[in-house]
């Protein structure tokens, strides 16, 4: 073991040894903590001992670790999680950042790690429904989100919170926190995730970047930033930027200095190797621009998610994020009525999967097509799906290649439900006392299944499919038992809605529209039972009026509020500032990064 641990290579500055592809990832923000907690935790155990890929001794490995862990927990008190309310890989981050809360010989590091725990456990606290982290999400996959008991965090927000009846299905970092010594998550998030309050939370994560931009040659890195050296790709690529023109020049440089196009992870994008070799940074960012809507499809810019929460039902959606773009792993929007009984719409990539290797197409159920322009009010929400390229007129291959379906669709698994009905273009389902109901502005039919193809073993209808085209318009609205009568009532009050769609497609150009749009753009208005008159849009590229506000009874909604990290009851956190505070039924969470204190009460 002690030999393993000397001979690995743990960033990505150190050598290869001779003979060696290393397709090793380590720029995601969870990729980064889990190798520095490593390295850290290697250095400390073995201090004088020379490691032998990258001679250097354990102490210098010590102090190699710690520099960037502290600059990775001071941008993630600052800027949040790019991978935000991400189900698969905040365990990831769990399992990273409890190693170091854990068994950091420094009490500063130590300490450092704790409080970032805190952090996330008070998010999840936020958006877990019934022991699902139903959320949007940063990135998912189709396992995590075709069921809530398989998300890769749920074992350790059932040990954390103890929501739900479902048993355990794995460890994970569950087990990490069982065994812990020196931390406990706060009381307060506990409380949080078992308050029956109906309440919103808000939250803004990672950092503003737009490949789309027009090109700037002094730009400036936003928050005191670089967008060069190590730092820099440590920041951008971290968020999933390796190709917008700002940070273009500096991956072109790290890409040949190490080789990475004969990596598994770059090699997608190899068909660019004999530009990036010999182009200058000027020809780079101009490369970079011209492709910007094909090359990006994981980045991960800045979000504000909003989730309304009851005791029945959650809704949560990613606010007007990255509209029309490329997808990949990214998750908008949600309804949650317990583990089973879930509702979103994706764009999908792929067909449908075969039952004998599902995975091979994940792209028809995390998406990984065009991203919907969406946003939420209270317990509604409304999707536009305007894809903004051509299908298949990517660069490469897998996500590169750019092929996407000519439809849209939503998981609605019906067995999953007491009651489904279907009226007037309306899905409405009911689960113990949570209310669902769904709208598609193309017409809607269920997916018929062959034998051969993936279903997570549902036999009754679950993949509601709009044919005809990318472009549609998908209304959700939700509720509870106490809010009405009876469900007759609410889907009576549903189906008295008749909402109004006008032209679905919004593109770039009238002479660039896919699929025959004819680049009006969209417009929605909707007459909700609950909420009042809501109108949203989506105006063409090019025009003055820009994109088209969410109303509310005439009123234009905040999107994006500045300045919010968190905004909740029980929840306030500043963006950029590093404090946090969260406090319910008694229980206190205060955290200051800056001076690193964390202080709790019960």
């Amino acid at each position: 073991m002690k030999e393993r641990i000397l001979a690995f290579k743990y960033w990505w500055t150190e050598p290869t040894p001779k003979g060696v592809i290393d397709s090793q990832y380590y720029w995601t923000e969870n990729h980064q903590i889990i190798y520095l907690a490593n390295e850290y935790v290697a250095g400390q155990a073995f201090p004088d001992d020379v490691f032998g890929n990258s001679g250097m001794t354990g102490k210098e490995h010590v102090a190699h670790a710690e520099e960037r862990l502290r600059t990775w927990f001071s941008w993630r008190a600052r800027f949040g999680f790019s991978e935000w309310l991400s189900n698969v890989y905040w365990n990831e981050d769990m399992v990273g950042v409890l190693l170091l809360a854990e068994f950091a010989d420094d009490p500063e590091i130590a300490r450092l790690a704790s409080m970032t725990l805190d952090v996330l456990f008070v998010e999840l606290a936020g958006h877990v429904q019934k022991g699902t982290f139903g959320s949007t999400h940063g990135r998912s996959y189709q396992k995590d989100k075709l069921n809530g008991r398989d998300e890769d965090t749920f074992s350790v927000a059932k040990l954390a919170f103890d929501q739900t009846p479902v048993p355990y299905d794995k460890a994970d970092s569950a087990t990490l926190l069982a065994t812990a010594e020196r931390y406990r998550p706060p009381e307060v998030a506990r409380k949080i995730a078992a308050s029956k309050a109906t309440t919103v939370f808000r939250t803004k994560s990672s950092l503003p970047l737009d490949p789309h931009a027009p090109i700037d040659p002094d730009v400036k890195a936003p928050y005191g930033l670089t967008f060069e050296g190590e730092e820099g790709l440590m920041a951008w690529w971290g968020l999933g930027a390796q190709f917008p023109w700002q940070v273009a020049p500096t991956s072109a440089a790290t890409v040949k200095r190490y080789d990475l196009f004969e990596t598994t992870n770059f090699k997608q994008a190899a068909d660019l190797a004999s530009v990036v070799e010999t182009a200058d940074d000027p020809t780079i960012r101009t490369l970079a621009s011209s492709l910007a809507t094909q090359v990006n499809p994981g980045l991960l810019t800045q979000v504000d998610t909003y989730t309304w929460r009851s005791p029945a039902v959650m809704l949560s959606t990613a606010q007007d994020w990255r509209p029309g773009q490329r997808g990949e792993q990214d998750h908008v929007w949600q309804a949650t009525l317990d583990p089973d009984a879930l509702v979103f719409t994706t764009h999908p990539r792929d067909d449908v999967p075969s039952k004998d290797d599902p995975n091979a197409n994940e792209g028809y159920w995390t998406g990984d097509g065009a991203i919907p322009r969406s946003a939420q009010h209270e317990n509604v929400s409304i999707s536009i799906y305007a894809p903004q390229y051509e299908g298949g007129s990517g660069v490469g291959t897998g996500a590169y290649a750019f092929t996407y379906l000519d439809e849209t669709h939503a998981f609605f698994p019906t067995e999953h439900f007491d009651q489904v009905v279907q009226r007037d273009g309306w899905t409405i389902g009911r689960k113990g006392d949570g209310y669902v109901a769904l709208w598609s502005a193309r017409p809607t039919e269920w997916r018929r299944y062959a034998a051969d193809e993936f279903t997570r073993g549902l036999t009754e209808p679950f993949d509601l499919v709009a044919k005809g085209g990318a472009d549609d318009v998908w209304i959700t609205e939700v509720a509870q038992a106490e809010d009405y009568d009876s469900f007759d009532a609410f889907v009576a009050a549903i189906t008295a809605s008749k909402p109004e769609v006008r032209s679905r497609y919004a593109c770039p150009t009238r002479e660039t529209c896919p699929s025959g749009g004819d680049g009006t753009g969209a417009t929605v208005t909707y007459r909700s039972p609950s909420q009042g008159e809501l109108t949203f849009g989506w105006t063409p590229k090019g025009t003055d009026a820009g994109l088209a506000p969410l109303t509310v009874d005439g009123k234009a909604q905040d999107l994006h509020p500045d300045g919010l990290r968190w905004d909740a009851p029980f929840a306030q956190a500043d963006f950029d500032d590093g404090t946090y505070r969260a406090e319910l039924g008694g229980a206190t969470l205060a955290l200051d990064f800056t001076k690193g204190t964390r202080r709790t009460t019960r």
